[in-house]
């Protein structure tokens, strides 16, 4: 019996990703009938159908997704083998494949500058994404590590918290809120909020602890960005709950004022994370190691 080959395996992996044989030749630099060809190819070794054409939408069969399912497996083994063996020939000169979350990117940016003081010669690929993204890197064991806020149960994931991330209401510095030494939380629910998307670890924060409080969280805009929100606030849109901790550079220009709000800060946590069957790579070990001796509690002062 004819075995399957790795580059059969990764060409069938990006169909099953993009549900396209179009989208997958141009992703891996090929022509479309080449791509059907060696897909064709891995049904005849398997005697099964993989994908089936409904209209103009390609679809996963039951025998595509168990294919996919063990290329995955077999072609992360091998790009983890392929790290460990660049790893172990020098640490200095790897690769390190972190993603972020928005919320965290600034204070991972600090980290990683800090790490790369102590291993100048070490490659990072750093990819800024929403919670849902990296969370899906992490599923596909795409990235080494991520740096993010809330870690969702029941996933298959190692996260250890390292950092406190308080979470503040902003305004303009001249909103009449911003004049009182003390913003009891009922006058928050006639103001209404900038948000971020559905599925924001942020969001997801604020409308639990205004839930908790009795009272309904009124939203007037819904952005992607803590940056758009934040210019938003600036031009009186609304007022916005953000990290503290993205929010140095406004406060000292005097751009934006922390609102002292009966309690806030919503004190939530970073933390660093990977998937519990990761083996990681002394690299990324050694980098999980440099993060956790950063810990520290975040400061909060209400003379912002």
């Amino acid at each position: 019996m004819r075995r399957l080959t790795l580059r059969q395996f990764r060409i069938f992996e990006a169909v099953a990703r993009h549900l396209s044989f179009t989208r997958a030749a141009e992703e891996l630099h090929l022509s479309q009938p080449a791509v059907s060809m060696q897909v064709r190819g891995i049904e005849k070794i398997l005697g099964l159908p993989l994908t089936e054409q409904l209209g103009k939408k390609v679809f996963l069969t039951e025998a595509g997704r168990e294919v996919l399912y063990a290329s995955r497996s077999i072609t992360a083994r091998l790009d983890d083998l392929q790290a460990n063996l660049a790893q172990l020939r020098g640490m200095d000169s790897g690769l390190l494949d972190i993603a972020v979350t928005t919320t965290v990117s600034a204070v991972a940016t600090n980290i990683l500058a800090s790490f790369r003081g102590k291993h100048p010669k070490v490659s990072i690929h750093l990819d800024v994404s929403n919670r849902e993204s990296v969370l899906g890197q992490l599923a596909g064991n795409h990235i080494d590590l991520a740096i993010m806020g809330q870690v969702p149960e029941g996933l298959d994931l190692e996260a250890t918290r390292f950092m406190d991330n308080p979470l503040v209401v902003i305004a303009p510095p001249d909103h009449a809120l911003a004049r009182k030494k003390k913003v009891a939380i009922i006058h928050l629910a006639s103001e209404p909020f900038l948000v971020r998307e559905a599925g924001s670890g942020t969001r997801g924060a604020m409308e639990r602890f205004f839930a908790d409080k009795g009272l309904e969280l009124r939203t007037s805009m819904e952005m992607s960005s803590n940056e758009a929100i934040k210019q938003a606030v600036q031009a009186r849109l609304g007022l916005g709950i953000l990290s503290l901790q993205t929010l140095e550079q406004e406060l000292a220009l005097k751009r934006l004022a922390v609102l002292k709000v009966e309690g806030f800060p919503i004190m939530r946590h970073w933390y660093i994370v990977h998937r519990t069957d990761k083996r990681l790579s002394p690299l990324a070990q050694a980098f999980k190691e440099f993060v956790l001796g950063q810990a520290q509690p975040a400061t909060w002062s209400p003379t912002y």
